[in-house]
């Protein structure tokens, strides 16, 4: 098993900044990737960033190129989501969910999730 807690989360006026950080606990030894997600009222999940443990590849979603930017510290099994510019548009809560490779086959573990709320 594998435990995710957000933290960072909070009330921030829009152009404001925001750093949400995932600590990982547990059997975390086959993760190969960890990825942050949003869901605002009344909308599905979506992906926002995602960084490979082995390499730190990233990538994001278009919506928050340029604004946002993910990091790991694979000695604290850490992830953090760095936002900039925030928008109120970017309000919603914010989901870590680390992938782990075992056996060949894939598993998904998520937090709790941690409110962002940009408003004026």
């Amino acid at each position: 098993q594998v435990q995710l807690v957000e933290s960072g989360g909070g009330l921030v006026q829009p152009g404001g900044s925001l750093r949400l950080s995932c600590v990982a606990s547990g059997d975390t030894f086959s993760t190969v990737a960890m990825s942050w997600y949003r869901q605002a009222p009344g909308k599905e999940r979506e992906l926002v960033a995602v960084i490979t443990t082995s390499g730190g590849n990233t990538n994001y979603a278009d919506s928050v190129k340029g604004r946002f930017t993910i990091s790991r510290d694979n000695a604290k099994n850490t992830v953090y989501l760095q936002m900039n510019s925030l928008k109120p548009e970017d309000t919603a809560v914010y989901y870590c969910r680390a992938e782990l490779l075992r056996r060949g086959t894939m598993y998904y573990y998520w937090g709790q999730g941690t409110q962002v709320t940009v408003s004026s």
